[in-house]
Formats: structure tokens, sequence, C-alpha cells
């Protein structure tokens, strides 16, 4: 592996790794997981927050239509006309009916910046729902090549432990003919049967960690449990060889989750803004515009229409200091969101350097492995033909045999860690940059 400074991250990443069946299994997993759904929709409501926030800089206009029937007290048949009757109209009993029509504008100035600093604070929690898929994305899935790599390695495991209790097997059936016959002892028969239950006794904790992988892969992709995810090959999953290596300037300004954390701090303080704001005076400008009458064809008569126009301001005299405090509260989460995000950016750094010593470490634990199952296969053949020209006994064949075997399984082991750690390092480098929006 050969790692690029300055490299970019490819966008569909996963890719490299050459198997077009995990390919198609990280597609499906963005597109159907219901985790990624739910912060998408997550997402869309922080930015229709926004737009709704938005309109408050604007002139509010509202159209109003308002009928009433009603009878004032002192009227009817033989009561004294006095101001206040019913117009003309009014039937004998006093009732009457009223029509009114109204357009009232209203409008808010934002003076001081206390809307423009709440605006600023929504639209950075909308960012912040936006990096926080971001990097979902990219766990989800950095989450399902872990798991077709670990799927890949318990099948290999699996494998090569059925093939040890075939083998060993059929070694008993021999061990046992010749103890009949006399040619070994009963020590050596034990010996065979006591390998033989040893190898049995790791195949249901495997299958069981097999099953388990199974079901979280089929969790990934959004599936049941009754859904049948697809099965993943050691020997199918290529090493990528060209590694990305982005710089900690550029890792700052590409990782999801600082990118959230300075969105965070942008948001705290917007609401410092706010706070502020509310200590300011606040001004308002209104004014309606219609018309009234007993008939809806007089409503806008000149004795109908009617207009008002009011201007106000409204200042906090006393309220125990609580916009104070709340100021000072805002103050506060901006100095906890400054200290978050540097954590965050502690983390990143740590999280990158991290996988890189992973891989380098991947790298000599692979090679070293490989040269152990070379060794450990040759030695195996050797003590095998060995025992068969009888200069060994059958324990030195026995040990020989679950030694290779034991080697075979760390070399998977190696292969698994370096595929997982690579994955690794692609989502510690902040995946790939997504698509404009």
């Amino acid at each position: 592996q050969q790692f690029l400074p300055g490299e970019s991250v490819p966008q569909r990443w996963w890719t490299a790794f050459g198997d077009t069946t995990l390919d198609a299994a990280v597609e499906r997993a963005l597109q159907a997981n219901p985790g990624l759904a739910a912060s998408l929709a997550t997402l869309r409501a922080a930015q229709e927050s926004v737009a709704a926030q938005r309109a408050a800089a604007w002139p509010s206009v509202q159209l109003g239509l308002q009928t009433a029937r009603a009878k004032a007290g002192g009227t009817g048949a033989g009561a004294n006309v006095v101001p206040g009757t019913p117009p003309a109209g009014s039937d004998p009993g006093g009732a009457y009916s009223f029509h009114t029509a109204q357009l009232s504008v209203g409008f808010t100035p934002d003076v001081f910046g206390g809307n423009h600093r709440l605006v600023e604070g929504l639209q950075a929690q909308a960012q912040v729902q936006r990096f926080q898929l971001e990097a979902a994305r990219t766990a989800l899935a950095a989450n399902v090549v872990g798991a077709a790599v670990q799927d890949a390695l318990l099948r290999r495991q699996r494998a090569l432990l059925e093939a040890s209790l075939q083998d060993g097997a059929r070694a008993l059936d021999v061990a046992r003919r010749q103890w009949q016959a006399g040619a070994i002892s009963h020590l050596d028969l034990s010996l065979q049967e006591n390998a033989l239950a040893q190898l049995r006794q790791q195949l249901p904790p495997l299958q069981r960690q097999f099953e388990q992988n199974r079901d979280l892969l089929q969790a990934l992709l959004g599936d049941g449990p009754d859904a049948q995810a697809p099965a993943f090959d050691l020997d199918r999953l290529a090493l990528p060889t060209r590694l990305p290596l982005v710089l900690p300037g550029a890792l700052v300004e590409r990782r999801p989750d600082v990118r959230a954390a300075q969105a965070q701090l942008q948001a705290a303080s917007a609401q410092v803004g706010v706070a502020v704001a509310a200590r300011l005076p606040q001004f308002s400008i209104s004014g309606e515009l219609g018309g009234g009458a007993a008939t809806v064809a007089q409503m806008f008569s000149p004795g109908g229409r009617f207009f008002a126009l009011m201007a106000g301001v409204l200042q906090p005299v006393f309220d125990a200091g609580a916009l104070q405090h709340r100021e000072s509260a805002a103050r506060a989460n901006l100095d906890a969101a400054a200290a978050q995000y540097r954590s965050v950016v502690i983390a990143a750094l740590q999280n990158v350097a991290d996988a890189l010593h992973a891989l380098q470490a991947d790298a000599q634990a692979l090679q070293a492995a490989g040269e152990a199952a070379e060794s450990a296969v040759r030695a195996r053949d050797l003590t095998r033909r060995q025992f068969g020209h009888g200069y060994l006994d059958r324990v030195a064949l026995i040990s020989a045999e679950q030694a290779a075997r034991q080697a075979q399984a760390a070399l998977a082991q190696a292969q698994a860690a370096r595929l997982a750690d690579t994955a690794a390092l692609f989502q510690a480098l902040g995946g790939s940059e997504p698509p404009a929006r």
C-alpha cells in the first residue's frame, strides 16, 4: 500500500476493494438504511425552520372577513331610541347583522439584528444536521465494509475448521483400526479422540459469531431477519494499494464531525447575539384598512371605511436580571462549543494517526503471518511423510496439523484486519466529499 499525500478520497471509496458484491451492498445500505432516512428527514425539518424564521424579516399581511349577528339592549318594539341603537335595516326585535372586512399589515424592523442572528443560528443547526448526515453515510459504508470483511473471515475460519473436522474424523477412524490391530497404543487413540473433541468445541461459538454478524449485515442493509444478506469471500476482496493521505489542515476542513462541531460553534455564537438583542428596544409598525356596515354592499361606503396606523417601541426595564442571565448562559454555551470544537479536532487527528499506525502494524503482521503459515504447512507435510514412514509418532502429527490450522487461521485474521483497517482509514479521513447540492 502506498500513501499519497494530498490525494482526494474517491467518491465511492469502497469500490477500491474490487468486489462488485460489496459495491452493491454498500449502495443498497445507503438507499435503504432507516437511520439515514431519519437523518435526512431531520435535515429537511431544520432547513424548513430556517426558511420559516427568515420569513419573519418581511412584513406580514392578513386579510380578515367577519360577519356578526347581534342584538343591542334597549331596542325593540316600544323602546326609546337612544345613541348606540342598531342601524337601519334591523328587525323590530332589535337584532341586526354587521359585516367587517379589513386588511392588516404588520412589520417588526430587525433594528439590532436579533432575527438575523436567530436565522444564522438556525442555519448553523441545519449545517450540523447536514454534516451529521454525511458522517452517518460514511460510517454506514465503513460498517458495511467491516461486516463484509468479517463475514468473509468467519466463512474462511469455518471452512478451515470443517476441513479439520473431516481430517480429524478420518484420522480417528484410521487410529481406531490401528488400535484394534494392535499397531498403536490406547494413549495414541485417546490423543486423537481428544484432538477431534477440541475441534468440535470450536464450531458452536464460531457459528454463533457468524450468524450474529449476518444479522448485523442485514440490519445495516435495512432488511429484516428473514432477508438474505450477500455472502463474501476473502479471496475476492482486494487490498487497496493507493491510499489518500489528507494533511491536518485539509482534514479539519473535510471531516464531517469537525465541520458539525464548527457549525455548532457558529450556532452558539448566534445565540449570544439573540440574547443581546433581546435586551435592546423592540420596534413594531402595524396598520389596518377596511370597512364595516350592516350590509356587504355598504362596507366600503364613505361612512363604513376605517383605517389605523400604529407604531410602537418596547424596552425591557425590570426583569429581575433574567435577560442578563440568559446572555451569560449563551456566552457560557459559546465557551463550551469552542472547547468541544477543539476536542473534536484533536480526536479527528488522533483517529487518523491510529488508523495509519494500525495499517503499518497490519502490514508487518500480515507478512509475519504469511511466513508462519508457509512454514507451518511445510512442517505439517514433512511430519505426515515421516509419520507414514514410521519415524514420528501420532502425537507429533497431531501437533503439526494443529499448528498448520492455527497458522492458516492467523493468516486469514491478518488479511481481514488489514482490509478492515483500510476501510477505517477512509472513514477517519472523513470519507469522500459529498456531491454539491
